[in-house]
């Protein structure tokens, strides 16, 4: 079951953060970056200024359990396009279907809201790039993105066009 969060649930999302990060970025980037982009990410006050600012937060649920959580932002920079600003699921829970579901998830918000474009970035060498091709997204283009203290994300822009 996929629920959009509250405030009081944004701790929920920073300890699941803290348990995927480490899998999914920990042959990616050095220990240093890693830390810093937490911290810069996953503060509570970060999540409570993006949360207060437009941003949808969302968990999914089994047996009342948080398995992974989505964030979101409608209209991002003003353009018909939803862009999945964050997707991770439990590592022991991958390949469950959980992110395909958060997926569809998104893709049926765009319809109900007549966006076009669903979007998201994604570091060019995580494991996830194919995945999110196997759902139908674009490479549209590559990005390096400074973030502060001589550090880079260095991500695709992935796209999927929604009828």
């Amino acid at each position: 079951m996929i629920d959009k969060i509250v405030e009081s649930q944004l701790k929920i999302i920073q300890e699941m953060a803290e348990k995927t990060w480490p899998i999914a970025f920990g042959e990616i980037l050095s220990k240093e970056q890693l830390e810093y982009m937490m911290k810069m990410m996953y503060s509570l006050d970060v999540l409570e200024k993006q949360l207060n600012s437009g941003h949808e937060f969302y968990l999914y649920f089994e047996n009342e359990i948080p398995l992974g959580f989505m964030g979101i932002e409608l209209n991002y920079k003003g353009l018909n396009q939803l862009k999945i600003h964050k997707l991770y699921i439990l590592p022991n829970q991958q390949g469950k279907g959980i992110g395909e579901k958060f997926i569809r998830f998104a893709s049926e918000k765009c319809s109900d809201l007549k966006i076009e474009i669903l979007t998201l970035n994604v570091n060019r060498f995580n494991k996830a790039v194919t995945f999110y091709e196997k759902l139908g997204f674009k490479n549209v283009k590559s990005e390096d993105i400074e973030i502060g203290n001589g550090y880079l994300m260095e991500d695709f822009v992935m796209e999927k066009e929604i009828k």
